[in-house]
């Protein structure tokens, strides 16, 4: 009975507690809105000629005058607009189109796609489960009853979403469908400095990519470009820039390794880049000199390479640049310096650079 009144009693004190400070709260906002703030005096019209955005005095300030050093962070919802106003055309061919077709029908539309789109072929096959599994890096050891289903579901939908996508294709052929919004563009100039490179240095697309060899999401980077790299050829050129996280602490020393490396030939950087990637959990100084080793790099020079650090400032400095054009994360990759961030798809690096080499 004691414990239960000493219960009552500090939930009362919670809830006197709670109550101060949101009256606290209300008294400050009273106070705060009482006195406006001062503003700035703006008077909004339409601009005196394209590109200008604001005057100050008799100073024309331009778009890239207001974005400054936030130019990323513009690019970024300009692009989530883009991609939200696709997925709603998308949605409205799919409901035109569609529903014209199941109006004709005289059934639903989603009746139509059930029996005329999908046909009932959402089966998931247990190949397509395993690659799934494989290629999101899932350990199966985490894998539940529970969560299996979800991948299941979240399989079957994305069959029935890609066929219904097929499908609007195919009505859209015949039906103009006219678009009067282009993808944003954002170009940096992005500069290749002494970063090891591969592929064709004359070649029309040139990735810059910022990675760091702890990272996991870089290790799937890695996989991709390799990808990348076997589908496009002598048609790309792709330059490694370093860009340690300082969570990641033994990510820089694997860097400079990874440097030391590659004065020893590019051919070596390139196998020990991919050696790295694929143990981002064993990167300690004697598994880096044991890569090496594996790598057929000459071990006295490595050793002497870093025990003088002599890549420290080198793998300083591209951190230093990549934080100064605005890369956030890793890893992040500038195609022809159009960015693209993350661990995403190949599909994702062909439609840039597809789009570059038809400009080409």
């Amino acid at each position: 009975m004691s414990n239960l009144n000493s219960k009552r009693k500090y939930i009362s004190f919670g809830l006197v507690t709670v109550f101060m400070a949101a009256m606290a709260f209300a008294v400050v906002a009273a106070c705060t809105n009482s006195t406006a703030r001062a503003k700035p005096s703006f008077v909004v019209k339409d601009p005196p000629k394209p590109g200008v955005v604001a005057k100050i005095g008799n100073e024309d300030i331009t778009e890239d005058m207001l974005i400054g050093e936030d130019k990323l962070d513009f690019f970024d919802l300009k692009k989530r607009e883009y991609e939200l106003r696709m997925d709603r055309m998308h949605k409205l061919l799919e409901e035109k189109l569609i529903g014209a077709e199941a109006k004709k029908a005289g059934i639903s539309v989603d009746d139509y796609i059930s029996k005329k789109v999908v046909k009932g072929g959402l089966k998931i096959s247990d190949s397509e489960y395993k690659k799934f599994v494989k290629d999101k890096h899932i350990p199966e050891s985490q894998i539940n009853p529970q969560i299996k289903e979800r991948i299941f579901s979240y399989l079957q939908m994305q069959k029935r979403q890609d066929a219904v996508q097929a499908y609007v294709a195919k009505l859209s052929k015949s039906i103009a469908v006219e678009v009067y919004f282009r993808k944003p563009r954002m170009q940096v100039n992005v500069e290749i400095g002494q970063a090891p490179t591969t592929g064709n240095a004359k070649a029309p697309v040139t990735i810059v990519e910022f990675s760091d060899f702890q990272c996991p999401f870089c290790s799937r980077g890695a996989d991709t470009v390799n990808e990348v790299k076997k589908r496009y050829g002598s048609k790309i050129n792709i330059a490694f820039r370093h860009f340690p996280l300082p969570m990641h602490k033994e990510a820089r020393g694997a860097s400079e390794a990874s440097m030391c490396v590659n004065e020893q030939g590019s051919a070596k950087f390139w196998k020990y880049h991919d050696k790295l990637f694929k143990n981002p959990d064993k990167l300690d100084m004697a598994s880096l000199e044991r890569y090496a080793k594996d790598t057929g790099a000459d071990l006295k020079k490595y050793k002497e390479c870093m025990d003088a650090k002599k890549y420290k400032d080198h793998v300083q400095k591209d951190l230093e640049y990549g934080e100064k054009i605005g890369v956030k994360s890793t890893p992040t990759f500038f195609i022809n310096g159009q960015i693209l961030s993350g661990a995403l798809p190949i599909d994702a690096f062909a439609e840039l650079i597809d789009d570059e080499l038809k400009t080409r």
